[in-house]
Order: C-alpha cells, then structure tokens, then sequence
C-alpha cells in the first residue's frame, strides 16, 4: 500500500471512529437517580439506584424534582398492599408529591413551558416523585405558590387534596357549621383544621398532648386531647366527621354527628347500618389529582390562610429512614425528601 493510500485509510478509519462515538454518545439514553422497588417488601428493599430518565408523552410534563412528599400510602405500596388493584412492572419508583421545575412538555401541553415552577400529585400509573425527574400530567399540576419552598410546596398535594375533596367536595361544608376532624395535627388534619376555617367553619380537632399548641396554632376552636379526655364528650350534635383513624374513633363518631349531617372516612370502609341508624350520610374518600383545586389551595398558601407544616427533610439517599419514620404514626405535618438544592 503506498504512502498516501495508507494515509488516507489512516484518515477515514479515524473520522468512522469519531463518527461511531458521536452516534453513540446520541444513542445513550440520559438518566437519573431514583429510589426504586424491585419487589414488594420492608423499607430495606428501597434502592437507591440509576435508572433511565423518563420522556413526556403528549399530555405530560417532565418535571426535575426539587423536593417529594413522603405519604403513608407510600409505604402501603411499598409493602404490596395494592398489588392486587395495579398492573406495575417493577422497578417501580414511589412518590405522589412533588415540586420542582419544568424541563420539558408533551405536544399538547398548553397551560406550561419549561422553566416554570410547579407542584403537583403524581397519579399512580406515572413514574413516581422518589426521583431526580418525574412526569406529570398537565391535569396533576399547579403553579407553585409564591410563598412557598419548593420542600415546602412538596408537602401539600396529596394531603391537601385529600383534606379539600373529603371537606368541600363530599361533606360540602359551609361557613357556620361545626366540623370535627380527627387526627388534626396530622398531614391531612392540619390542612383540614385550615381549609375548613378558611370555608367559616367551626372546628373542633383532636390530637394528642404534645400537639394541642398546634391544632391551636391551626385555628382550631377547640382542641381535645384523646388521651385524657373521650372526644364525644366534648363534640355533639356536629354537621361534619373527618375521620383519619379509623378503627374505634370511626365507630364512635357516628353517634356525635347531627341528623342529616355527614361523615367521611379516610381509611376505613363506611358502615350503612350506622349511617341508617343514625339518619346522616357518609362516605369512603380516596384522593384524585386535580389541578383547579390544587390551585385554589395555592391561592389560600398565598394569602396566609393555610401554613404548611414540614416537621422533617431528609435526603433522598435516606428515604428508607422517612418511611421509616412516618410509618410510627407520630409526624406533625408532613416528611419531605429534598432531591435537589432549591433553585436561584
């Protein structure tokens, strides 16, 4: 081969080289880090992992978290509870709540652009919050409220939605009627305690010792702790039950509640003979996205109507102890991961 020919294959075996390397480097797809399942199973199988970053579809945004709410419900997904009700392949990545900032949007997106600033409740069937990016569907999102962190932010959508559905949607409380919320220092009961002050309603909480300076800090009315004293003692004749509890707190709560008033339930199945016997209503709630009422709750952050209490934060790395934590039952407000530092 002569000189210039072995030059020239020189040449061209170096441009395919540079050629196939630019074409991989394309090919790569971008990732992220994530906490992810791989079974169903204690806190300990909560990996810390990379996983590839997911892409928008039509209606979704990809948003890059800030900060993600951790919930009870997290855990009961976590443990398999749901397995049954759900078609998700593992690796699953948990997380309903999240803030941060739009990266991307699907075709259809028109209420968002990148670069905004949102919050938002995950729905099940998309990539969770425990992760650097999540998607959302235009439906699930809200503007950030001003006044907030982005960790801030990351403690209200599901708690609060859950709070606003079960009061103003199923209940329909109006100014001048007396609720009782059970639970009230709790990550829905706080939101309850204000949303329903915020509606002119009277309200009566409970919560244990330690917590009754916050169900006043609040703006409860009347704040009864259950472990001196025997809440139907003090709540009669009430228009509104929020139940948070469950179990014997439900079962005594129906007799306190006034003809024709109304009892919802978080976390038990509603008993018709009761609700019979007792000549009210009630229901079962479980929580949807929905991004009007999370914008009307923004607007009420904004107005210093609703505080947003977060007791703790940890890292995303450490998510196995904010489960672990929230799974004693004994949190004031709400646990957030920070994923990301907060945005200038």
């Amino acid at each position: 081969m002569s000189t210039l020919r072995r030059l020239m294959f020189c040449a061209a075996a170096v441009a395919a080289g540079i050629l196939h390397t630019e074409l991989s480097a394309q090919s790569v797809t971008p990732t992220m880090k994530a906490i992810v399942i791989h079974e169903y199973g204690g806190p300990e199988i909560l990996k810390y992992e990379d996983v590839p970053r997911p892409e928008p579809e039509d209606d979704q945004l990809l948003v890059r978290v800030v900060a993600a709410g951790v919930n009870p419900v997290d855990g009961m997904i976590r443990s398999g509870l749901f397995a049954k009700n759900g078609s998700r392949a593992f690796p699953i990545i948990l997380g309903g709540d999240v803030a941060g900032v739009v990266e991307k949007t699907g075709s259809k997106v028109t209420k968002f652009k990148a670069g905004d600033p949102v919050f938002a409740y995950v729905s099940l069937d998309n990539s969770g919050g425990y992760a650097q990016y999540a998607l959302v569907k235009e439906g699930e999102a809200a503007p950030k409220p001003k006044s907030l962190t982005y960790v801030e932010a990351a403690a209200v959508p599901i708690v609060a939605l859950t709070a606003w559905q079960a009061l103003i949607d199923s209940a329909k409380l109006s100014a001048g009627q007396t609720v009782l919320i059970h639970g009230g220092s709790g990550g829905v009961g706080s939101f309850a305690v204000q949303i329903a002050k915020a509606r002119g309603a009277r309200v009566i909480a409970t919560a244990s010792t330690a917590n009754q300076d916050l169900l006043k800090q609040l703006g409860a009315d009347v704040a009864i702790d259950y472990t001196k004293t025997k809440f139907e003692d003090v709540a009669k004749n009430v228009d509104v039950v929020l139940d948070s509890v469950g179990k014997d707190t439900l079962a005594r709560s129906y007799g306190v509640v006034k003809k024709g008033g109304f009892i919802v339930t978080l976390v038990a199945r509603i008993d018709q003979a009761e609700l019979d016997k007792h000549g009210i209503r009630g229901a079962s709630l479980g929580v949807e996205p929905d991004r009007n009422e999370l914008s009307e709750i923004g607007k009420l952050i904004d107005e210093k109507k609703i505080k947003v209490i977060v007791s703790q934060t940890f890292p995303l790395s450490e998510a196995i102890k904010a489960q672990e934590q929230i799974a004693t039952g004994h949190t004031r407000g709400k646990i957030v991961l920070k994923v990301a530092d907060e945005p200038k």
